[in-house]
């Protein structure tokens, strides 16, 4: 299984970043995806999560409304969509699976939200 993150960069407050993260290994049709973030000198934080066998997603309270999360199974890729984004949402991204008993991670990708 293999996670790997693009899309990140430098954008001002306000502004939209649209993260992929693109799966090979297993389906998306019979997993769930999770993205998480870390801050410097914080834990790590689950920010979201999709479950593609029922369409579920979930969403921490300070990202909801602002953040969506899908995925293009054909393409087997699992996309977050970040929209006025700010200050505080500066981090590194992972997206993120369990796949049998193992816990497997994406490279992380940087975003950083600053005027």
């Amino acid at each position: 299984v293999h996670l790997v993150e693009s899309g990140g960069g430098l954008v001002q407050p306000g502004g939209s970043l649209r993260l992929s993260c693109a799966v090979s290994g297993l389906s998306l049709d019979s997993s769930a995806i999770g993205w998480f973030r870390q801050a410097p000198g914080k834990k790590r934080e689950a920010v979201s999560c999709l479950k593609s066998t029922d369409n579920t997603t979930y969403y921490i309270p300070s990202v909801k409304g602002r953040f969506t999360v899908s995925s293009d199974n054909a393409k087997n890729t699992v996309t977050l969509e970040m929209n006025s984004l700010k200050p505080e949402d500066t981090a590194v991204y992972y997206c993120h699976t369990l796949f049998g008993a193992n816990n497997y991670w994406g490279q992380g990708i940087q975003v950083t939200v600053s005027s």
